[in-house]
């Protein structure tokens, strides 16, 4: 989910095959991660067959997801990243909707939400009502896995990010600053792009992140009707919360 992302204008579609790119390029390990998280939701219920990754962006979870359970969707609210994830992936059923107010009927053994997607939710009453979307989608006893963004007392004030990856045929250059804006990371990102035929552009983004407090997720599960525990480290060191439906 991206809703509060506000790329250079003219180059809104073009930003979920970058961002894509990257990520591949950096070689983050979405196979390693997809197994980890399964064997958490199996941990818990051992019978689970069916998953419902929220905010799925281009697939890149998903489709590992769907070498693991029976019944793997996915659900997103960018068009752009669902293009890509349609093309990777024809056989598994996405959807468009709002982390904040889908409704696609029946329930899954587990509903998970990755690589900090929920950060982009704007308010607790945001926060409260993806987690009541998540309880009408989670079986009494299935889970609901969320990788949250940093809280406040963790996130790094000022902290630069910087990586040059190589991936079909582009050299891509990306360089992020985050700050700290009131309860929120605004975080700005530089891309240089090059390849052979246009040379090199540069293209720039900015990110509004709430550092939403632990309890705040914490109440939010409670809310919804789940049992919750926080689990240290995660796929990327900002941990992760495990409901279980009650």
């Amino acid at each position: 989910m991206r809703a509060d992302t506000e790329p250079t204008t003219g180059y809104e579609d073009e930003f979920a095959e970058i961002y894509d790119a990257v990520y591949r390029g950096r070689g983050k390990d979405y196979a390693g991660e997809a197994k980890d998280v399964a064997d958490l939701v199996r941990d818990r219920v051992p019978d689970a067959s069916s998953l419902l990754d929220v905010a799925c962006g281009t697939g890149a979870h998903l489709r590992h997801f769907a070498t693991l359970f029976d019944d793997a969707r996915g659900l997103e609210l960018s068009a752009s990243m669902l293009d890509i994830a349609r093309s990777r992936m024809p056989g598994v059923p996405l959807h468009q909707g709002d982390m904040r107010s889908f409704d696609l009927g029946p329930r899954v053994s587990a509903v998970t939400c990755m690589f900090s997607s929920v950060g982009h939710l704007a308010t607790t009453a945001e926060l409260d009502a993806t987690l009541r979307c998540f309880a009408r989608h989670t079986r009494p006893g299935g889970v609901a896995v969320i990788e949250p963004w940093w809280f406040p007392e963790t996130f790094t004030d000022g902290y630069v990010a910087g990586d040059i990856v190589r991936v079909d045929g582009r050299t891509i250059s990306r360089v992020s600053h985050s700050v700290r804006d009131g309860g929120a990371t605004r975080m700005e990102i530089h891309y240089v792009i090059a390849d052979a035929e246009h040379g090199p552009r540069h293209l720039v983004e900015h990110h509004r992140i709430t550092l939403f407090p632990r309890h705040a997720y914490t109440a939010a599960y409670e809310k919804a009707g789940y049992t919750v525990e926080y689990l240290d480290g995660g796929p990327s060191g900002r941990g992760l919360f495990v409901g279980t439906r009650t």
